[in-house]
């Protein structure tokens, strides 16, 4: 099946996928008892971030089932949680076709959807269905803006969806980083996003997250780090997808849009560490290609809360958590981990006693 749909054009084999997950999402005792044999449930991989209890760190990213049409499935393969949307307030068609690309060569992906998605009340209907049935799936829900509101009023566009879209996610992600829809990464510029987090921070008392750019410069992510914490948001998304185009082999490198995958991985670690350094008291969820158990567990080394994947799970196929998950566990025991609890309470230690140094050093006039 994994190979019948790569001789698919990218967006129709998306669609078919969906599609069919989507059905087998409703049908019951069909989904309950393979999820037996496919999700790793074990204790050690429980971990808590910003109130909320998720059976494994691994996630479902942003962008693969933006309206809320799969989310049965998404549990029985094993994800310990899935993030719906980017959802807009109204229903949109995106932009133009093609607009979605395999860098096969690359194991990468390369997109201009342009927010595509049947809106934020549609969403809402599938996400209260689904919440009827009772599985244990921690829900996030990004939310992003309609192409054709100003930025000046994109305020209110998030305002809308999040009023539909409130009663039905664990946590809240803002979009204001992909590359898709022109003019919305100025909302990461600290006027306009200062802005944005004023208006909606007082709107939910649930967890606010915000998702950022990989393509930032070091400075641009401090002054990040400083209005999330300013308006008590509970943490950041790091990265979206990335405009780079360094060092890719296929012959679809000069696509527009937002490239995912391989070649993102090492920025998406580099924006993490930074991020980690002056995360105090935030949650980091990292995605940008995840594609091992040895990159989760780099992730969460590096002070990660949650990971996510996408285009590795594309590449990788439906077992791919599992295998991930499976990994990540053989990793911790090699290297005396008892659970994932623990590895966040001694990264928090950690970086307590490395402040803890270079105020001393400073105090005795050291330079590092």
């Amino acid at each position: 099946m994994h190979r019948f749909l790569f001789a698919l054009d990218p967006e129709a084999a998306h669609g078919l996928a969906l599609g069919l997950l989507a059905f087998w999402s409703e049908r019951g005792p069909l989904l309950e008892v393979p999820a037996r044999l496919l999700r790793v449930e074990d204790p050690r991989l429980r971990v808590e971030a910003f109130g909320v209890s998720f059976p494994n760190p691994l996630g479902l990213a942003a962008g693969m089932d933006k309206d809320a049409r799969a989310l049965g499935a998404w549990w029985a393969l094993g994800f310990g949680f899935a993030e719906v949307g980017t959802l807009t307030p109204r229903p949109q068609v995106g932009n133009p076709k093609p607009r979605l690309f395999r860098l096969v060569e690359d194991r990468a992906l390369i997109n201009r959807m342009g927010f595509n998605n049947r809106g934020a009340e549609e969403a809402a209907r599938c996400l209260k269905r689904f919440r009827q049935r009772g599985l244990p799936l921690p829900l996030g829900v990004n939310l992003g803006k309609n192409r054709d509101t100003p930025l000046e009023r994109a305020a209110e566009d998030y305002l809308k969806a999040l009023r539909f879209l409130e009663p039905f996610g664990d946590y809240f992600v803002l979009n204001v980083s992909s590359p898709n829809t022109p003019g919305l990464r100025a909302l990461q510029e600290g006027p306009f996003l200062d802005e944005l987090l004023a208006r909606l921070r007082p709107a939910t008392p649930k967890p606010l997250l915000l998702k950022v750019a990989p393509d930032l410069s070091p400075k641009a992510l401090d002054e990040v780090l400083a209005l999330t914490k300013k308006h008590r948001l509970q943490g950041l998304v790091a990265v979206n997808t990335t405009l780079a185009r360094e060092g890719l082999k296929s012959p679809l490198a000069r696509e527009a849009g937002g490239l995912s995958g391989r070649p993102l991985k090492r920025r998406a670690l580099e924006v993490l560490r930074h991020l980690a350094e002056g995360a105090e008291g935030l949650a980091l969820v990292s995605v940008g290609g995840v594609e091992t158990p040895l990159d989760l567990w780099e992730r969460l080394k590096a002070g990660a809360s949650l990971v996510q994947v996408y285009t590795g799970f594309v590449y990788g196929g439906p077992l791919f958590p599992r295998r991930l998950l499976l990994g990540l566990l053989r990793l911790m025991e090699a290297e005396g981990v008892s659970s994932l609890g623990e590895l966040r309470r001694a990264w928090v230690r950690g970086k307590g006693l490395h402040r803890g140094l270079q105020a001393g050093e400073a105090s005795m006039g050291f330079r590092r």
